[in-house]
């Protein structure tokens, strides 16, 4: 079937065809996918980056959309214009959301028909983030919450590919086949950015001593030094590090 793109802020990916059932990962504005069937409400899909399997609400989608920025903001919030004024909704897109450029005024970018958002918070889509460290900081004390991709609620293995998906690098989106995508490292010293894997967990060095991970037993996006979360996850879970990498190594 034709592309889609998603012209919400974010919906829900579900495992199964009905609102009780698990929401697996999320959707942002923007992003490629394709309708594999549909079924009464609700359509499976296959996203276009990570090639996700899931289901979504059926809806009227774009099939012609060519992203020219992306939100470099941890969220943007959507004004409408009034005559001459730019008035706030309670709406916002989030990070790493691509949008099309219709036109601007003053400081703001129109992206939909009389929808607005600040050009202080878009860079091209061809903009490359190295500083992967700020990304994820962005998150820190964000809601934990199963399946999330934004700052409204994210779990540990969306906050490590949300810095690829921002760059548009292919980065799987669960932990299962993250560790098996990812190479290990040899070196048993942790440094900045070497990625932590446990079986179904993940998080990031930010240096030799701290660590930030999506925490569920925190329910948050959380900053811990790393020796103790080794610990206290083996203690709570009785897990071990399965395997250790680098995000250079990507």
């Amino acid at each position: 079937m034709k592309n889609n793109f998603l012209n919400k802020s974010v919906a829900n990916i579900y495992f199964k065809p009905s609102p009780n059932s698990e929401v697996i990962s999320q959707i942002l504005y923007g992003e490629k996918f394709k309708i594999l069937f549909k079924r009464k409400k609700y359509i499976k899909i296959k996203t276009h980056y990570d090639n996700y399997i899931g289901y979504i609400k059926k809806d009227k989608f774009l099939e012609n959309f060519k992203p020219s920025h992306k939100i470099s903001k941890i969220k943007s919030k959507i004004f409408f214009k009034r005559g001459k004024r730019f008035l706030s909704s309670n709406n916002y897109l989030y990070y790493g959301s691509g949008v099309c450029k219709r036109s601007e005024d003053k400081k703001y970018i129109e992206f939909e028909k009389n929808r607005w958002i600040k050009k202080s918070d878009v860079k091209n889509i061809d903009h490359h983030e190295k500083n992967y460290i700020k990304i994820f900081k962005f998150f820190l004390n964000t809601k934990y919450l199963w399946g999330g991709k934004t700052c409204v609620g994210i779990d540990c293995s969306a906050l490590i590919q949300i810095y690829f998906y921002y760059n548009r690098i292919f980065f799987p989106r669960d932990t299962k086949d993250q560790i098996r995508f990812c190479k290990r490292k040899r070196s048993k010293n942790r440094l900045k950015g070497d990625i932590v894997f446990w079986k179904g967990h993940v998080g990031i060095c930010l240096n030799k001593s701290r660590f930030i991970h999506a925490y569920g037993p925190k329910k948050k996006v959380i900053n811990m030094p790393i020796v103790k979360t080794i610990k206290l996850i083996y203690k709570t879970a009785n897990l071990k590090v399965k395997k250790v990498s680098n995000i250079s190594n990507i």
